[in-house]
């Protein structure tokens, strides 16, 4: 896995912002719906969604920043730098390092075949997967193939996100999942749900890539994990000033606006927006326009003819 970093294209000191742009670019221009048989799009698409695991999620930045873990999510080894040998040997002559014990494998007694001192000082510092892993790769075996991925969509409504309802999902070839809308998703953002691609005969399953559509609201426009909505405000209220009802994802709000509210004017209700990934909430931005009356109005109609002549005069 290379630096996530040069994958999105993007430098270390890049903001949230930075980041989720570099990798919707790259994620619709790989896509495998619009790369159909390219392996090397379907190779860099999945290569863009695994960085984006890592950059777009802050807590995983930072341990890929600190070193912590590695371009796959994996922490890094640590804890041998240096161990040259044991009993102190080191790289001198008749000290015993790394290189001594895998040359044992296959010598003469002590560090022969199955259960020489080869085998036996890898398999106690890494346990018996080194001694099978070791003893396949040296038959000239290879790991069994692992399944196909499969690619998958899920179209969302603001509501469903904004709850972080579990919904059911279809995978292609029949197999029903149940998915939960994760937090801080975007539209257009591959998920990967490991395992649950195609079967691999004696090797691993695929994994299933899930594309996030958030469908059109009616109300709200997404602006990241903020909102934006227009709200109408009475003419009285907007003279007058006072409470008023906004409507948000989650319910009714009551928001007080000042007097001689004109049209356009934003204002900000904080955590009425969508959920980030730390678990706090985006804002809702609510901009105003003011709806005169329905019906005709005697007294405002008369009141404005007043105002009229009185600038003209």
């Amino acid at each position: 896995m290379r630096n996530p970093y040069d994958v999105l294209g993007v430098p270390k000191g890049a903001s949230e912002a930075d980041i989720k742009k570099a990798y919707r670019k790259l994620a619709k221009a790989y896509h495998p719906d619009r790369n159909a048989g390219d392996a090397k799009a379907k190779d860099r698409f999945a290569e863009a969604n695994s960085a984006y695991e890592i950059l777009g999620d802050a807590g995983k930045r930072g341990q890929f920043d600190r070193g912590e873990i590695d371009g796959d999510g994996k922490p890094r080894a640590s804890g041998f730098e240096g161990f040259g040998g044991f009993g102190g040997g080191g790289g001198r002559a008749g000290g015993f390092g790394f290189e001594n014990a895998a040359r044992g494998r296959g010598a003469g007694p002590g560090g022969g075949g199955p259960g020489g001192m080869g085998d036996d000082i890898f398999s106690h510092l890494f346990g018996e997967a080194f001694r099978a892993g070791a003893g396949g790769a040296g038959a000239g075996q290879r790991e069994p193939a692992k399944g196909e991925d499969v690619a998958a969509e899920l179209a969302v409504t603001l509501e469903q996100v904004a709850s972080e309802e579990k919904l059911r999902l279809s995978l292609p070839g029949g197999r029903d999942v149940d998915v939960v809308v994760p937090r801080g998703v975007i539209d257009g953002q591959v998920i990967r749900l490991r395992g649950l691609g195609s079967p691999g005969g004696r090797g691993a399953p695929g994994d299933a890539l899930l594309t996030i559509r958030i469908l059109p609201h009616a109300r709200f426009t997404p602006d990241g994990a903020d909102l934006r909505a227009s709200v109408e405000v009475p003419l009285e209220d907007a003279v007058l000033g006072g409470p008023i009802r906004v409507p948000t994802l989650t319910g009714a709000v009551e928001m007080r606006i000042p007097a001689m509210t004109s049209s356009g004017r934003t204002f900000r209700l904080k955590g009425k927006g969508l959920p980030k990934k730390d678990g706090t909430r985006g804002d809702l931005f609510a901009t105003t326009a003011v709806a005169l009356p329905s019906a005709e109005d005697t007294a405002l109609t008369d009141y404005a003819k007043a105002r009229r002549a009185a600038r003209v005069g």
